[in-house]
């Protein structure tokens, strides 16, 4: 099996589980692409830096979403602990797309591919410089753009609460709908 569209087919048929895996930061720098204010009028957010949640995230097409919030920096490390961790409750042949971030081509975290594969967890790369073909992707910008309030920006506990809110809700309040 090799493209994503064969891993989609073998999936819907139920010959394997088929997630999506990424890692994507949140600050108080908001990513506002515009906003509507009243002439005269200034909408201000405090600027901030320093603090970041960072969310790891297994996602698949219909919907179903794990995450691990992560306040540190994720290294190879933290993200191979979050694989060991999910490969625990596979059933069945399981392939993670995920990009080529180089946390996901090091050293530590290919050896790491090779033991997961012989316990049923296949990562497959996507193709170089085709990051949308990971649709977790989708997710971030969704949350990013659309679903995480203006008002999430005011602080960081703001934040945290406002953003485990969308990812607890995922699947049921937010949902993609995938083509």
């Amino acid at each position: 099996m090799s493209g994503p569209n064969q891993l989609q087919h073998h999936e819907d048929q139920g010959f394997i589980n088929l997630y999506y895996f990424d890692q994507s930061g949140f600050s108080l720098i908001p990513t506002v692409p515009y906003a509507w204010q009243k002439k005269g009028e200034h909408l201000l957010l405090p600027a901030a830096k320093g603090k970041r949640v960072n969310v790891l995230g297994f996602l698949t097409r219909k919907n179903q979403f794990s995450s691990f919030t992560y306040e540190g920096s994720i290294t190879a490390e933290v993200v191979i602990a979050r694989m060991n961790n999910f490969a625990k409750s596979i059933t069945k042949p399981t392939y993670v797309v995920i990009d080529n971030a180089p946390i996901h081509t090091s050293k530590l975290f290919q050896e790491c591919i090779l033991k997961r594969k012989k316990k049923g967890l296949i990562i497959k790369n996507v193709p170089t410089y085709s990051p949308e073909l990971n649709l977790i992707e989708i997710l971030w910008r969704k949350i990013k753009y659309y679903w995480l309030p203006f008002a999430a920006y005011t602080d960081f506990e703001n934040l945290k609460n406002e953003l485990e809110n969308i990812l607890v809700n995922i699947g049921s309040k937010y949902r993609i709908t995938f083509a």
